[in-house]
């Protein structure tokens, strides 16, 4: 099986220390403007998805109860659907309202397309 959404140690260790601060926590990408473009951290349920949004799949973290659901704006999800990504943190701050913010970190995306066998497993092809 194909991974739709990774992610590296560095983020898993915030995201250990940021659910034992917040609870249960869920990512959004939404692809507009101020920071739209980095995945958004936020506890669960605190953003309302829908049929606008895919869900790309569940982040397992060691030392966290929950998957962290990984959500994307259907709309950025076409133009990133052929690409597997990776949530990644970074110091610095995004301007966003991520739980991650007064921490002095941002998460962001590093990506990489999907081979032509990969995307074929996705049904992509």
């Amino acid at each position: 099986m194909v991974d739709k959404v990774l992610l590296t140690d560095e983020a898993a260790e915030w995201l250990r220390s940021l659910t034992e601060m917040h609870g249960p926590l869920m990512f959004h990408q939404s692809g507009g403007c101020c920071d739209g473009s980095a995945p958004m951290c936020y506890p669960d349920g605190e953003f309302r998805t829908g049929s606008a949004d895919v869900h790309l799949g569940d982040l397992a973290v060691d030392g966290v109860d929950r998957p962290i659901g990984f959500w994307m704006s259907a709309s950025q999800y076409e133009y990133w659907k052929h690409t597997q990504l990776t949530v990644d943190v970074v110091k610095g701050r995004g301007s966003g309202f991520s739980v991650e913010a007064p921490e002095g970190i941002r998460f962001l995306i590093r990506s990489r397309l999907f081979t032509d066998q990969e995307s074929a497993d996705l049904g992509l092809l």
